[in-house]
């Protein structure tokens, strides 16, 4: 219990007892697909560990990256999914190696009821979620190219508050929807201005730009 008030500290203690009696911690490795679009929604998650990518794909298989989940978060989307039994209209891949409370969805209306600290921590998600996906979509629709993968950097070490990001030009290209050799040359430009540094499959960001 200790270990998941730490986590989740908006949470009371008696409630901590129910996710300690309905819910199953859960384990997955990296790369692997935990919710998959078209799926009906069964669990909420809650993050114990790691980080999950949420993100839309079309018919082609290009992403819309939409956020991150954290250890302390939840998923909104999957939350509004499952409480409509509908299917998910997103895709969760985890990207570092994952430790997940699950908990059956029809416990979660229930506590919606009878507990107030879960009814605002998932009023709180809701809304942080939705901001997120208005920065996103802010970022597309306003944005350049190049200011986007600012966007998209810096948001990465908000993520992980670390200045080191393992990930291929490939991967950035697919998330921001366009090729590989423009996401290159653009991360070029950047390291020329003394904003990067390029290593092979990572990316040093530096202190004086990220926090600019």
């Amino acid at each position: 219990m200790s270990a998941i008030k730490e986590i989740f500290p908006a949470l009371t203690a008696d409630f901590i007892e129910e996710l300690n009696s309905n819910g199953s911690i859960v384990h997955f490795n990296r790369g692997e697909v935990i919710l998959q679009a078209g799926a009906y929604i069964r669990n909420t998650v809650l993050v114990l560990s790691g980080v999950l990518k949420i993100y839309r794909e079309d018919d082609e298989g290009n992403e819309f990256f939409m956020y991150y989940l954290q250890p302390g978060q939840a998923c909104a989307i999957s939350m509004i999914c499952a409480s409509k039994q509908e299917k998910s209209v997103i895709t969760a891949k985890v990207i570092e190696d994952t430790e997940l409370l699950m908990i059956p969805y029809s416990q979660v209306e229930k506590w919606m009821l009878n507990y107030p600290s879960w009814n605002q921590f998932v009023l709180e998600t809701y809304r942080s979620r939705f901001e997120e996906v208005l920065h996103v979509v802010d970022s597309i629709a306003f944005n350049s190219m190049d200011e986007r993968l600012g966007f998209y950097l810096k948001r990465h070490f908000e993520q992980g508050q670390s200045l080191d990001i393992h990930i291929t030009h490939q991967t950035i290209a697919k998330e921001l929807s366009t090729s590989r050799e423009v996401i290159s040359r653009l991360l070029k430009k950047m390291e020329e201005r003394g904003m990067i540094v390029l290593h092979r499959n990572r990316i040093q960001l530096l202190e004086a730009w990220v926090k600019a």
